[in-house]
């Protein structure tokens, strides 16, 4: 048995001991497997909660949804507005914290309501970058039990590809405040343009990649083997014509090209 099989086996029977869980399910590829196992061990007392705001492209709602409805599992949808928090909004280092706190507080309210306990579903290589949401949910004494068996990121897909879920090579994906330099101000009219703006990659093509944004300079990444598909004449053009729509006033390709927490860069 290999050692992701015996890491998973352990997760099952975890599972199984606290009986009732509510799963913080995005739709994401770590958190489709933690409810694709939830519903293994434990059932229709395998539930799942989804946060519903505008820092989530609505496609992956609407897939969060879409699984749910193929699994039988029950499915909460949360509406949240973190720009009405004020911290939040005005974007320091800490923003994620203030986000997770206030979210995961609310989580733990409907847990509580269902006699369940809150599950979400971070694995053991978000401990190598800078997260301050994970301490909010140290804090809140949320369970993490994809962490708690030690499940890697390749771990995971390779798992989601054996039981055949859709979301095994789906690109990593993180919540859309996470594109802006740090104290830069988020607006909802900010996220908009983002939203489109990746929306915009997706459709050309493009499977990983992010838009930063500094001030009016949106910097795009996508993988490195894909800088040169981004640089080409008629996709260069297009994507320059539809983030100056979009509200950019300029439009950069970073050269290094993607990779997760580049904002966090600046606090090293």
């Amino acid at each position: 048995m290999q050692n992701s099989e015996i890491k998973y086996a352990k997760l099952i029977d975890n599972l199984k001991k606290l009986k009732k869980v509510l799963v913080a399910f995005s739709g994401g590829v770590d958190s489709t497997l933690l409810l694709y196992a939830s519903k293994e061990a434990l059932g229709k007392n395998a539930l799942a909660v989804t946060a519903c705001s505008f820092l989530i492209p609505e496609r992956d709602v609407c897939e969060s949804i879409k699984f749910c409805q193929q699994f039988n599992i029950e499915q909460i949808k949360f509406t949240f507005n973190p720009l009405d928090m004020p911290e939040f909004a005005e974007n320091p280092p800490h923003r994620c914290y203030v986000c997770k706190k206030t979210l995961f507080t609310n989580f733990l309210h409907l847990a509580e309501e269902k006699g369940a306990v809150l599950c979400e579903g971070s694995n053991l290589d978000d401990l190598q970058d800078y997260r301050p949401g994970m301490q909010a949910l140290t804090e809140l004494k949320v369970h993490s039990p994809l962490r708690e068996v030690q499940l890697t990121k390749e771990e995971i897909r390779c798992l989601s590809k054996t039981f055949s879920l859709p979301t095994w090579d789906k690109p990593s994906f993180a919540c859309l405040a996470s594109r802006f330099a740090y104290g830069e101000k988020i607006t909802l009219d900010k996220l908009k343009a983002v939203d489109r703006a990746e929306q915009l990659l997706f459709s050309l093509g493009f499977k990983q990649f992010r838009v930063r944004v500094h001030g009016e300079l949106a910097r795009i990444e996508v993988l490195p083997e894909h800088l040169s598909l981004a640089a080409t004449v008629p996709i260069r053009r297009e994507i320059y014509c539809k983030f100056q729509e979009y509200g950019f006033r300029y439009v950069t390709l970073d050269l290094f090209g993607y990779r997760t927490g580049s904002m966090n860069e600046m606090l090293k």
